[in-house]
């Protein structure tokens, strides 16, 4: 897989080839492009399937360039890489069309393991963030107001909706609800339908391009 560093500064890029260097047989580093490029045709020219734009706090808006970027890159998969960990932030940047978001603090084969994956289809946000999310929809539910609600789903659906975005199996669903496997994979037959997709990485995509745990 071909990635390419959205970027002003040459450092960063250098650090992250350096940082996925180990990991070559899966990512490889194509090249950079300038937030000051015109941004159109950039991924064909290095012949990048995924755009890594790396965003500072203080710097270039995230929720802008994710949207810069969806709307003259369709055929490449942005990614978000900052250490901003708002989860609004998450939110509106997955809604805007970027299909991962990532903190800096990964390691490299984290990193190269999120970015295969978010080749491969999914949507893909940091576990820490994930973990966050999962944990604000819980104390939620606790309070009556559960987050999908809006969309239909029951509140043990929506706890396991919540165990999808934080990326557990339906296996270690059911251990972490206290429910059979089979039981899991009937409230998910159920979330598919309420929310009309076909598997989980949709449905994952839905819930967090939605807000729905805002």
């Amino acid at each position: 897989m071909r990635l390419a560093l959205v970027d002003d500064d040459e450092l960063t890029l250098e650090g992250l080839k350096g940082m996925l260097a180990p990991h070559r047989d899966r990512v490889e580093v194509a090249g950079q492009v300038l937030l000051t490029d015109d941004l159109a045709g950039a991924s064909d020219k290095l012949g990048a399937e995924i755009l890594l734009a790396e965003v500072q706090p203080q710097g270039t808006n995230a929720l802008e360039l994710a949207t810069r970027l969806a709307s003259v890159e369709p055929q490449a998969r942005v990614v978000i890489f900052t250490n901003e960990t708002s989860e609004a932030r998450v939110f509106d940047a997955l809604r805007l069309g970027a299909s991962g978001y990532l903190l800096k603090s990964l390691g490299g084969n984290e990193l190269a393991e999120a970015l295969v994956r978010i080749r491969d289809g999914e949507v893909v946000v940091d576990p820490v963030m994930a973990t966050r999310i999962a944990m604000q929809a819980a104390q939620q539910a606790v309070t009556g107001a559960w987050p999908g609600s809006q969309l239909g789903l029951s509140r043990r659906e929506s706890e396991v909706v919540a165990l999808l975005v934080n990326g557990l199996s339906n296996r270690e669903i059911a251990d972490q609800l206290m429910l059979g496997e089979e039981t899991v994979k009937t409230h998910l037959r159920h979330i598919y339908k309420k929310l009309d997709v076909s598997d989980r990485v949709h449905a994952v995509a839905i819930v967090l391009r939605q807000g729905i745990f805002t």
